[in-house]
């Protein structure tokens, strides 16, 4: 398929580093006229799993450091020195291999806001058709949805009744029902989606690469780490990368494509002389191209789990024993059906904190089983919980070397809860939750507040709860953030190419100027489609006139 060149192994069109979720969508659409070379080369390996595929075990891979590069915080001095778990995935599908399945584009808003911080031609009429070309919604598509496209989202069977008491306790509570999330109306409560099809996890793995792992000009590499991006002058010409104890470079006639994602993807611009020059000299690296963004204005979500005590025996906890789970198992194993082929998020809702902010800052994932994430705090009770954290934190962090060594894990630095701002939404996050579970929809089920606790009312209180219990949602984002090239901290321009340098492009959620409103699996998707078309030379989708909602009262108004 290639040949090589003098100091090449072998040559290609474009060389993508990383079979993550923009990664596989590149792989796919680079792919199919039959005429372009490409590699992706991928640290981790296999995805067929029955705990990556089957969606109820999204805990089980996200712990496992065969499928997650365990990532770990520097210690948050706004969280009381602790050091947080940021998981990323490392193997095919990357990151949407081991999520929470979510399908949360954002809101509209946050494009328009992308396009005025630089993003020319990001805004929302932009990127909407991307979004519906990227999807294949089970319910049909719609002028805000798509129809048939790779990715396939479905709503859950809401067949407990906690998540209908949960839609309906904040209506009562003055917020508006959302028939879509994902359409006209994002603020609101309502219905989620998730990436399943026909009950098993539908990753960018399974969505895009698999199907594209049938063309002979596509060739994906398992196991190979990506040392450095190799340059004549200042042209990115291929990579040099180690597989199975042996040193290979590979060229690119075309491109390199970083996919890597918001940690790898600074940490390997740096490692190949591009970054802030006083960082890369101090470790010994030569200095490609002087980039002070590269790394920095990391962003993430925080979140807690308000947890209460469920008063009747309909939560999940009566499924968590082993007998029960082997049961939902092996009838996952046989069907595809049942209580294994959902993520259990099949509710959710996004609200604004206070008057004066002009669209939801407020995110909440409904679980009806009171549990931690990551599946190490064990339900002991029947109760249920929302997962609810602000989404436009203020707080920026970074991520640098640790040293010139590529097997080195970064450091990454969140500087959570540093702004001031984000404890004022914090507290508003308690205090509208704890409203929302108190009214009249949840009095057959309503027992204890497990967590934060009744008594957990005034500033102090609740900022010391905060501190203590607080965790990421595992977004994080825009260490390579996409702007204008008169900016001195943008990484890339709105064409995804590094600024200051020649055939080198950076396309996941690094590239995001600012994070969206809510979970980051579906924006990185789009992001690889419209980057897609870009790569290939093609022009852009027609833009949508499709209007969006936003609040007529939000000066003055909280709901």
């Amino acid at each position: 398929m290639a040949t090589a060149r003098e100091g090449f192994d072998q040559e290609f069109d474009y060389v993508i580093v990383g079979a993550g979720s923009a990664g596989c969508v590149l792989a796919d659409r680079l792919t199919a006229d039959g005429t372009s070379r490409v590699l992706v080369l991928e640290y981790g390996g296999s995805d067929r799993s029955i705990f990556i595929q089957m969606p109820s075990a999204l805990s089980i891979p996200m712990n496992k450091a065969r499928y997650n590069w365990m990532y770990e915080s520097e210690p948050e001095p706004g969280l009381g020195g602790r050091r947080l778990h940021c998981p990323r995935g490392k193997v095919l599908g990357g990151s949407s291999s081991i999520n929470g399945l979510v399908y949360v584009r954002g809101n509209p808003a946050d494009f328009d806001r992308w396009q005025e911080e630089g993003a020319q031609g990001w805004s929302y009429a932009d990127v909407l058709p991307y979004f519906r070309r990227a999807e294949s919604r089970q319910e049909g598509g719609d002028e805000y949805r798509g129809s048939d496209g790779p990715l396939a989202t479905r709503y859950g069977t809401l067949a407990n009744p906690l998540h209908h008491a949960f839609i309906e306790a904040a209506r009562q509570a003055g917020y508006p029902v959302t028939d879509d999330i994902n359409g006209h109306a994002q603020e609101g409560f309502g219905r989620m989606d998730m990436t399943v099809k026909d009950g098993v996890r539908w990753s960018a793995a399974n969505a895009y690469l698999r199907p594209a792992m049938k063309r002979a000009n596509l060739r994906v590499d398992t196991h190979a780490r990506v040392t450095r991006v190799l340059f004549e002058g200042r042209r990115a010409v291929g990579v040099a990368y180690e597989q199975g104890g042996v040193r290979r470079r590979v060229r690119a006639a075309r491109e390199v494509i970083l996919s890597g994602g918001p940690i790898n993807s600074p940490q390997l611009l740096k490692l190949s002389g591009i970054g802030p020059a006083d960082e890369l000299k101090g470790l010994g690296l030569e200095v490609v191209a002087h980039r002070p963004g590269v790394g920095e204005n990391l962003q993430d979500h925080l979140e807690f789990y308000f947890q209460v005590a469920c008063k009747q025996p309909i939560t999940l906890y009566s499924s968590m024993g082993l007998a029960a789970r082997a049961g939902i198992g092996l009838r996952w194993l046989l069907r595809k059906d049942g209580l294994g082929a959902t993520n259990h998020f099949e509710s959710c809702g996004f609200i604004r904190s206070r008057a004066g902010v002009a669209y939801p800052d407020i995110q909440y994932h409904f679980l009806p089983l009171a549990v931690t994430y990551d599946g190490q705090g064990l339900a002991s009770e029947h109760g249920f919980q929302a997962h609810v954290g602000p989404m436009r934190s203020k707080s920026r962090g970074w991520v640098r070397l640790r040293s010139a060594d590529p097997a080195d894990k970064p450091r990454i630095f969140f500087n959570y809860m540093s702004d001031p701002d984000d404890w004022t939404e914090m507290r508003a996050c308690v205090r509208l939750t704890r409203e929302i579970f108190a009214q009249k929809a949840f009095d057959p089920y309503r027992g204890r507040e497990i967590q934060p606790g009744a008594d957990v009312v005034d500033d102090e209180a609740i900022d010391a709860f905060i501190r203590d219990k607080v965790e990421s949602a595992f977004h994080p984002s825009c260490t390579c953030k996409m702007g204008a090239a008169s900016d001195p901290m943008a990484v890339v321009d709105p064409q995804a190419r590094v600024i200051g340098v020649e055939g080198l492009r950076v396309v996941d959620s690094s590239i995001m100027p600012s994070v969206t409103t809510g979970n980051l699996n579906a924006p990185t998707i789009m992001l690889a489609e419209k980057a897609a078309d870009g790569i290939l030379g093609r022009p852009a989708l027609a833009p949508s006139n499709a209007p969006y909602y936003r609040a007529s009262d939000w000066q003055h108004a909280q709901r």
